[in-house]
C-alpha cells in the first residue's frame, strides 16, 4: 500500500500501482470524467501513469493552468496526426503548448500548403478525436528511438534524440501517428470537440536562420465550442485593439525599413506620451530618495565580459563595433546595470549613506530574431524606467517592500488592477546557466520569497525563469481582455557586486559587499505603451493621454476664436490643437473621434457671441456648453 495525500491535507492508502484516473474515479466518475492531468509530487504526468510510491497528488481539471496546458499538448499532437494522414510524409520538428494554444513546426516536403488548407486538417482532427483514441506512452531506448525514425526518414527528430540521455527517451502514440515525448498527454482524444487553426507562419529549424524554414501551424482546441466561439469573439476585439493598428491612426510610433527592424522611432504624440509617463515616475522616484543618471548607449566589451553579459548574449546579440583603434571593441548597451555598478564604483561608500538608489531611463539593445519582432512588445532597441539600489543586507527587505509598492502603485494609475507577481527562480537542474554561487542564490531567493510572504501578496513560482545572475519578481499583468502580460520586474542581485568589487565601508570599519536590487516597473517604455494602448483601446487616461481636447470650427470664419480658446486653455495648463481644415463639422467631429481624443470644442457664431465652448466628449456626444477657463476646470478636477 502506498500513501497519496491530497490538496486538502488528508492522506488516503491505495494499491501501490493505482493511477491518479483511477482514484479520480473512486472520488466521482463526474470527476473522472474531467481529469486531464496529475500532479504527483510536484510533477504534472499522465492521469494513467501508475503510481508507485507515497505521493502529494493533484488532479487536474480544464479549470487548472495545467489541465490546459496538457489538453493543448495533446491537440498538437492530434493535429500532427491529422496533418500526416492527409500529407504522407511530410516531417515534424516541435509541437508545444502555449499560452493561448499550441502550434507543430512542420516540413512539408513537395506539398503546397496554405491557409485555405486549414478547414480540411479541422475536419480531420474531429473526425480523430471522436474516435476517442488513446495517448499510449512507452519508454524506448535511445537506439529504438533512432532506428524508428531513421526508418521513418525524419531527421528532425533524430537530431532531437541525439540531445537525449539513453533512458529519458518516451513515444506517445494515437492511432498511426507515433512522436518523440515526454508528455504528458491527455488519456484519449475525447474531450477535444471543438477546434480552430488559427494561423501559419514561417519558421526557422530550431531559431537558427542558417536552417531549414518550416511551416509553423497555430491552432486552439477547446472541450466545448461555445468557447471557442467566446474566444474567438476575444480574438476579433484584440484586432480591433492591436496596438501597431492603433499606434498608427494614434499617429504614436513609427518602424522605417532604412531605418531597421525592430528600432521604433516615436511620432510627436507618442513623444508627449512617453514623456508623461517618464515624468510622472521621474515623481515618485524623486520622493523616495531615487538620483537620475545618463549613461552612454555603448561601452567596452570588456565591461560585459566583467559583467557576464557578454558570455551569456554575446553569440546572440549585436556583434562587437571595432574602433580604428587595434584591439578596441564596443558593445551596444545590452542592461543598463553594469553602467550603475561603475557609478557606484567612482568613489569610496560608508554605511551611512546606503541606500542609494541610481535612476535612469536608459535604451539597451537586443538582437531578436526578425520572426520575434511584434510592435512594441518585441523590438530591437527600447528604453527601461531602470533602477539599481546599492544597499546592506540588513536593509534589503525594507528596500525590496518599498519597491514593491512603487510597482503597484505605477500599474495602479495606470488602470492595470489586475495582477500576479511571479516569483522566477533559478532551474535547479541547469544551474550551469547561471552566474553565482549557490549560497549567493539562496539568500536572494530567500529574500524574494520572505518579502512577497509578510505582505500577503500573491505568487505563483517559476523554475528556469531568472534572470542569468538572479531570481526576479515578475509583474503578471491581465489587460481589459484578460490577457496575461510581463511587466515591471523586481530583481535581487549578490553576484554583480561580487564580479564588480563593489564595497562600502560598514560601521566595524571594514569593507563589505553590498546587495543589489534591479528594478524596473514598468518593465520597458516601449513594451509596457504597446501593452497600454491594448488596455485601453487607445483611449489613454486624462493626464496622460497626447491631446486632452480639440476645437472644431464650424469655418474658417471662427478660427480667430478657436485660437483664443486654444491659448487660454494652453495657458491653464491643458494639452491641446485647432482642426483648421476646410471640412465639415460632421467630418471633423467624426475625425476626431477616432483620433480617440477625450473632448471636442465646437465653436461658431453662437460661442463667439457668448465667449463660451460647446463641449462633446469621445464616444458620449453633447454635454452641453461652457465658459473657456469653466472647461479647463471642468478637466483639472477629472485629473
Amino acid at each position: 500500500m502506498i500513501n497519496i495525500k491530497f490538496p486538502d491535507g488528508t492522506v488516503k492508502k491505495f494499491d501501490k500501482g493505482i493511477t491518479p484516473l483511477e482514484i479520480a474515479k473512486g472520488i466521482s466518475e463526474g470527476l473522472a470524467r474531467n481529469v486531464l492531468a496529475a500532479g504527483v509530487n510536484g510533477k504534472v504526468k499522465d492521469a494513467l501513469l501508475p503510481i508507485e510510491e507515497d505521493a502529494d497528488l493533484v488532479l487536474y481539471t480544464w479549470k487548472d493552468k495545467e489541465g490546459k496546458s496538457t489538453y493543448w499538448h495533446s491537440s498538437a499532437h492530434l493535429m500532427a496526426e491529422a496533418l500526416e494522414e492527409l500529407y504522407p510524409g511530410i516531417k515534424f520538428g516541435i509541437g508545444p503548448d502555449i499560452e493561448n494554444g499550441f502550434y507543430y513546426d512542420v516540413d512539408f516536403g513537395d506539398y503546397e500548403f496554405t491557409k485555405e488548407d486549414l478547414k480540411k486538417v479541422e475536419k480531420k482532427m474531429i473526425e480523430l478525436a471522436k474516435k476517442k483514441q488513446s495517448y499510449t506512452r512507452k519508454e524506448v531506448s535511445k537506439k529504438e528511438a533512432l532506428d524508428y525514425f531513421t526508418e521513418k526518414g525524419d531527421e528532425y527528430k533524430i537530431e532531437l534524440i541525439q540531445d537525449l540521455k539513453d533512458g529519458e527517451i518516451t513515444f506517445y502514440q494515437t492511432g498511426d501517428f507515433v512522436d518523440l515525448c515526454r508528455g504528458p498527454h491527455l488519456p484519449d482524444t475525447k474531450p477535444i470537440k471543438a477546434v480552430k487553426l488559427l494561423n501559419i507562419a514561417g519558421a526557422y529549424w530550431r531559431g537558427d536562420e542558417k536552417r531549414k524554414m518550416m511551416t509553423r501551424i497555430y491552432g486552439i482546441t477547446f472541450p466545448q465550442k461555445k468557447e471557442l466561439k467566446e474566444y474567438l469573439d476575444l480574438l476579433e476585439e484584440a484586432k480591433k485593439r492591436d496596438h501597431r493598428k492603433l499606434g498608427a491612426e494614434l499617429e504614436l510610433f513609427m518602424f522605417s525599413d532604412k531605418v531597421g527592424a525592430g528600432l521604433p522611432i516615436w511620432l510627436p504624440n507618442g513623444t508627449l506620451l512617453r514623456k508623461r509617463l517618464e515624468e510622472f515616475l521621474v515623481k515618485e522616484q524623486e520622493e523616495a530618495g531615487y538620483v537620475q543618471v545618463i549613461t552612454p548607449h555603448l561601452g567596452k566589451k570588456d565591461l560585459y565580459v566583467t559583467s557576464g553579459h557578454y558570455e551569456k548574449y554575446g553569440q546572440d546579440s549585436f556583434q562587437p563595433i571595432h574602433t580604428p583603434r587595434e584591439g578596441e571593441e564596443f558593445l551596444l548597451k545590452p542592461m543598463n546595470c553594469p553602467h550603475h555598478c561603475e557609478i557606484f564604483n567612482h568613489k569610496p561608500h560608508s554605511y551611512k549613506e546606503l541606500p542609494i538608489r541610481i535612476a535612469e531611463f536608459g535604451t539597451v539593445y537586443r538582437y531578436e530574431q526578425s520572426g520575434e519582432l511584434h510592435g512594441l512588445t518585441r523590438v530591437r532597441g527600447f528604453t527601461q524606467d531602470d533602477a539599481h539600489i546599492f544597499c546592506t543586507p540588513d536593509q534589503l527587505k525594507d528596500e525590496f517592500l518599498a519597491v514593491l509598492e512603487l510597482t503597484k502603485k505605477v500599474l495602479s494609475k495606470l488602470g492595470f488592477e489586475k495582477y500576479t507577481a511571479q516569483i522566477s527562480l533559478r532551474d535547479p537542474e541547469n544551474k550551469e546557466k547561471y552566474i553565482g554561487s549557490d549560497d549567493n542564490w539562496d539568500k536572494a531567493e530567500k529574500a524574494i520569497i520572505d518579502a512577497t510572504k509578510e505582505i500577503g501578496l500573491e505568487t505563483t513560482t517559476e523554475l528556469g525563469e531568472a534572470a542569468f545572475y538572479g531570481p526576479k519578481l515578475d509583474f503578471m499583468v491581465k489587460d481589459a481582455l484578460g490577457r496575461s502580460w510581463q511587466l515591471g520586474t523586481i530583481q535581487v542581485d549578490y553576484n554583480l557586486p561580487e564580479r564588480f568589487n563593489l564595497e562600502y565601508i560598514g560601521a566595524d570599519n571594514q569593507k563589505h559587499r553590498p546587495v543589489m536590487i534591479h528594478r524596473a516597473p514598468f518593465g520597458s517604455m516601449e513594451r509596457f505603451v504597446g501593452v497600454l494602448i491594448e488596455h485601453s483601446e487607445g483611449k489613454f487616461p486624462l493626464w496622460l493621454t497626447p491631446e486632452q481636447f480639440k476645437v472644431l470650427p464650424v469655418s474658417d470664419l471662427y478660427l480667430d476664436y478657436a485660437n483664443k480658446v486654444l491659448s487660454e486653455l494652453k495657458s491653464a495648463g491643458l494639452r491641446g490643437s485647432i482642426d483648421n481644415r476646410t471640412e465639415s463639422v460632421g467630418r471633423k467631429i467624426r475625425d476626431t473621434e477616432l483620433k480617440k481624443i477625450p473632448y471636442m470644442l465646437i465653436v461658431g457664431e453662437k460661442e463667439v457671441q457668448d465667449n463660451l465652448v460647446s463641449v462633446r466628449k469621445q464616444g458620449e456626444g453633447d454635454i452641453g456648453k461652457m465658459q473657456i477657463l469653466e472647461f479647463a476646470e471642468f478637466i483639472n478636477k477629472q485629473i
